[in-house]
C-alpha cells in the first residue's frame, strides 16, 4: 500500500537536502510536487487542498535546528499533518454493552464485507478474547449465507443459521435473541450489499440498524477506489449513523488515496484495514503508524506485534537450543523458518513495515518471490526424513525424484539446496557467542537469513 505515495514523496523531500532553511521558494516547489502526489494517490481533491494549506502555514519560514536538514524538517510536518488527517489515534471499537454487543456490517457488493466479517471474528476472539457469533441477513446473493458459514467454521466463532426465505429483519432480531442466549460477547450482523447506493437498500438497512440497535456500525470499503470510497462512506453516512470504516484490500491499493480521504469527508474514523485475502489479514488502523509508512519510515510497532502474535516461539526456542548445543541446521528446521515467513504475510509483506525500504531498488524488491517460498516448501516436503536430516545425501536420482514429487525441476531443487547451504553457514557462525559478529557485519544492511532466503 501507498507505494506510489512513498516513492513521490520519497523523491520531492530529498530534494530539499543541502539547504539552510526553509524558504517561500523551496516551499512553494515543494508543496506543487507533495499536491500533484497525492492528486495522482487519488485523494480527495478537498483534502488536498486543506492538507496542503496545513503544511505551508506550519512550514514558511520554520528555522532548521543544526541537527536536522530542510528534509527532515518537512518531513516532520507532513507526517503530522497526515496524522492529523487519517484521525490522530487509532479508534478501537465500543463494546461496552449489555452481552451480546452487536456490530452492524455495511458496504457495497464485492467491498469484502463477509470476508471482513469472518477477519473481525478472528480479530476479536485472538485480540479481544470475546466470543464472537455471526449471522448474515444477505438473502439475495446466492451462496452469501453458505459463505459466512464456511468462514465461520474456518475461523471458529458461532454461526447462527438463517435462511433466503426469511426477512432481513426478523432474522437479524431472532440472532440477537439466540446470541444472548448462547451468552456470546459480540454478535457480528452481515447485511446484503448492491452494485450501487439505491434506495430500497438503505431503507432495509436502516429497518435492521433500527430493530437491533447496534453498538457499532461498520461501513466496509475497497480502498481501491480511491477517493470514491470516501463519497460512498460519505452517503452512508448521511442515512446511517456509521461508527467507524474498514478499508479492505490495501494490499493491492499502490495509491492509499481512500486512507487519506475517509476520515476527512465523512468525519468517522477507520477502525480497520484488510491486508490480505486471509482470515488473519486484518490490522487496527494506527494513524501514526500509516503515516511512518506513507513517508517510507516503516511500521516496526506492527511488525514487532505481528511477529508476537504469529511467530512460533517453541520452535524458534527449540531451533535456538540446538544450535546452541552445536547440533547441525538441517532441512527440517529451514522449512520452519521459511513457514514462520509465511505466517507473517511473506517477504513482501514485512519488507513493507521495514524502515528504509522505500530507498531500497525496485530491481532489488522486485526479486522477493514469496511463491518461490511456497515452490521451496513443497520440494522440502517431498524428501524423506532422512534426506531432510541429512542432506548430503541428496544426489541424482533422488534429485529426480524430489523434483517429479513436488512438480518442480532438478534446477529448483539444486537452487534450494545452494540457499540451504548458504543459511547453514550462517547458522554456525551463531554458536559461541557468532550472532553479535555477524550482526556487526551486516552493518545493519539486510536482517539477518537474508542471504539463505529465497530471494
Amino acid at each position: 500500500m501507498f507505494d506510489n505515495l512513498t516513492e513521490r514523496l520519497g523523491k520531492v523531500l530529498n530534494n530539499l537536502r543541502g539547504q539552510g532553511r526553509l524558504s517561500d521558494e523551496n516551499i512553494k516547489d515543494t508543496l506543487r510536487e507533495v499536491r500533484m502526489a497525492l492528486l495522482e494517490a487519488d485523494v480527495a481533491l478537498s483534502v488536498v487542498r486543506t492538507f496542503i494549506e496545513q503544511i505551508k502555514e506550519k512550514a514558511v519560514g520554520e528555522e532548521v535546528m543544526r541537527s536536522l536538514t530542510p528534509g527532515q524538517v518537512l518531513i516532520k510536518i507532513v507526517n503530522d499533518e497526515l496524522i492529523k488527517v487519517m484521525g490522530e489515534v487509532n479508534e478501537t471499537l465500543d463494546l461496552a454493552a449489555q452481552p451480546p454487543a452487536v456490530i452492524l456490517m455495511a458496504g457495497l457488493q464485492g467491498s469484502g464485507k463477509t470476508t471482513s466479517v469472518a477477519k473481525l471474528a478472528r480479530w476479536l476472539q485472538n485480540n479481544g478474547k470475546k466470543t464472537v457469533a455471526v449471522v448474515s441477513c444477505d438473502v439475495y446473493r446466492p451462496a452469501a449465507i453458505e459463505q459466512l458459514k464456511t468462514l465461520a467454521n474456518e475461523v471458529n466463532a458461532h454461526f447462527i443459521p438463517s435462511r433466503a426465505d426469511q426477512k432481513p429483519v426478523n432474522i437479524a432480531k431472532d440472532a440477537v435473541d439466540q446470541a444472548r442466549k448462547m451468552f456470546a460477547d459480540v454478535l457480528l450482523v452481515d447485511t446484503a450489499g448492491r452494485l450501487h447506493i439505491d434506495g430500497e437498500m438503505m431503507d432495509e438497512i436502516k429497518q435492521i440498524h433500527a430493530t437491533i440497535d447496534p453498538i457499532e456500525t461498520l461501513f466496509v470499503v475497497d480502498s481501491m477506489t480511491g477517493q470514491d470510497a470516501a463519497n460512498t462512506a460519505k452517503a452512508f453516512n448521511d442515512t446511517l449513523p456509521l461508527t467507524g470504516v474498514i478499508l479492505t484490500k490495501t494490499d493491492g491499493d499502490a495509491r492509499g488515496g481512500a486512507a487519506l480521504s475517509v476520515r476527512q469527508i465523512t468525519g468517522k474514523p477507520i477502525k480497520f484495514m484488510g491486508v490480505g485475502e486471509k482470515t488473519d489479514a486484518l490490522e487496527a488502523f494506527y494513524p501514526d503508524r500509516v503515516a511512518s509508512r506513507i513517508l517510507g519510515m516503516g511500521d516496526v510497532l506492527s511488525l514487532v506485534e505481528e511477529m508476537e502474535q504469529k511467530l512460533d516461539r517453541s520452535k524458534a526456542d527449540k531451533l535456538a537450543s540446538k544450535l546452541k548445543k552445536g547440533k547441525g541446521f538441517d532441512l527440517i528446521d529451514f522449512r520452519d523458518q521459511m513457514e514462520q515467513v509465511n505466517q507473517m504475510g511473506g517477504m513482501a509483506g514485512m519488507m513493507d513495515k521495514m524502515p528504509g525500504m522505500s530507498q531500497v531498488p525496485d530491481a532489488v524488491k522486485n526479486q522477493v518471490d514469496d511463491k518461490q517460498v511456497g515452490r521451496l516448501i513443497a520440494i522440502i516436503n517431498s524428501m524423506t526424513p532422512q534426506e531432510r536430516r541429512f542432506p548430503a545425501v541428496i544426489k541424482g536420482s533422488r534429485k529426480r525424484r524430489i523434483a517429479n514429487g513436488s512438480g518442480t525441476q532438478v534446477q529448483d531443487v539444486n537452487k534450494l539446496l545452494k540457499q540451504f547451504a548458504q543459511m547453514q553457514k550462517m547458522m554456525k557462525k551463531m554458536k559461541g557467542g557468532g550472532l553479535k559478529k555477524m550482526m556487526r557485519s551486516l552493518g545493519g544492511r539486510m536482517p539477518p537469513g537474508a542471504g539463505g532466503m529465497p530471494f
